[in-house]
């Protein structure tokens, strides 16, 4: 069955629209935080998997236009400096991407939920992890293993990602690169991983490809707002949001 043909109420569909086209503001100004944006705000109107599935395309396109907005030169560097991450993981997302559908829906909301709190809190608390430079192969190997993990359950992996980044003190230009970098080649696994877990499929493409639309908008306006404010202020901002999102996510994986 078509999904977005089974949306029969416009206040529905309209909700559903403008939650994409906030995520995209976020995610152009900052450049993270539309899959949980997305997973919090359509998981409260949508059955999980489907908010999964809904978030894939959207998240593909995004990625795409963060990388080429940086350039194909500064790309290819961030992608040779973090090979190791890269390769686990893309390599997570495929594996856990099976898992989703097995994986009872109040437990995917904690896993995602928890994670985005603690992290959050950790650094609007202002304490700032280093990992130090003999220790940072093993800080990839960690930090790679569970946004891997995470993003195929629950189609996030920024939160863990930028933790890592701001823990080997990456400058702010360069880390916005590599986010890009690193969130595009995991959308394309995730898109990859849930063709073969059967969640992204005849019945639900249409409504990701529909939010591709808001997405696209929201990307726009949010590339003018990081060209215009200042960053740190807006990430602030941005991340207080994800607090309360992520204690959302809680509340309902233990209802």
């Amino acid at each position: 069955m078509n999904i977005v043909a089974s949306i029969d109420s416009m206040g529905l569909l309209a909700s559903i629209l403008a939650i994409t086209l906030l995520a995209g503001v976020v995610k152009g100004a900052v450049g993270f935080a539309m899959p949980l944006i997305m997973v919090s705000g359509l998981g409260s109107l949508l059955e999980p998997r489907l908010a999964v599935a809904a978030l894939i395309l959207p998240i593909v396109l995004s990625n795409a236009l963060q990388v080429l907005r940086s350039g194909p030169r500064e790309a290819l560097q961030a992608m040779r400096d973090f090979w190791l991450y890269l390769v686990l993981v893309c390599g997570m997302i495929l594996i856990s991407a099976q898992f989703l559908t097995v994986i009872p829906s109040n437990t995917m909301f904690l896993v995602l939920g928890v994670p985005v709190v603690v992290l959050c809190g950790i650094q609007l608390l202002g304490l700032r992890l280093v990992i130090p430079e003999g220790r940072r192969t093993l800080g990839a190997v960690i930090a790679g293993l569970l946004s891997g993990s995470l993003g195929g359950l629950a189609g996030t992996w920024g939160p863990p990602t930028v933790l890592y980044l701001v823990a080997i003190e990456t400058p702010k230009a360069r880390q916005i690169v590599v986010q890009g970098v690193i969130y595009g080649l995991g959308s394309v696994m995730l898109l990859l991983g849930h063709v073969q877990s059967g969640v992204l499929n005849r019945g639900t493409v249409g409504l990701s490809a529909l939010l591709v639309v808001p997405a696209a908008i929201g990307m726009w306006a949010g590339f003018r707002v990081q060209d215009r404010i200042d960053q740190a202020t807006f990430r602030r901002v941005t991340l207080l949001v994800l607090m309360l999102a992520g204690l959302n996510l809680i509340r309902r994986g233990l209802m």
